[in-house]
């Protein structure tokens, strides 16, 4: 491993899908968060989000849902088990890029 070229996911690389992925990764597996809390943390534009949502949904790295709460419409975001892999390989090469401790 020491020996194969470090190369990192462009589509995560991107600093707002990074964050993005980040955010989705830290909540556990069974569950899933707003939209809106994802666009009020990170403070994003809806329209910015949902560019960069359907980029990420498009590589199977996460899935939305839609559902009515209380009458309202609410949008759900949650990483894959690829996205999360996905988002794991990337943060061993950028460690092994950035010459830290795999650990």
């Amino acid at each position: 491993m020491i020996d194969e070229p470090i190369v990192l996911n462009e589509l995560i690389h991107q600093s707002t899908r990074l964050r993005i992925m980040t955010l989705l990764v830290d909540v556990s597996v069974e569950d899933r968060t707003a939209y809106g809390f994802i666009q009020k943390t990170l403070k994003l534009t809806g329209g910015n989000l949902t560019i960069h949502l359907r980029k990420l949904e498009q590589a199977g790295y996460v899935a939305t849902s839609k559902e009515f709460v209380e009458d309202k419409p609410r949008t759900w975001v949650q990483a894959t088990l690829d996205g999360r892999l996905a988002y794991g390989d990337y943060m061993i090469n950028l460690k092994r890029a950035l010459n830290l401790p795999l650990e």
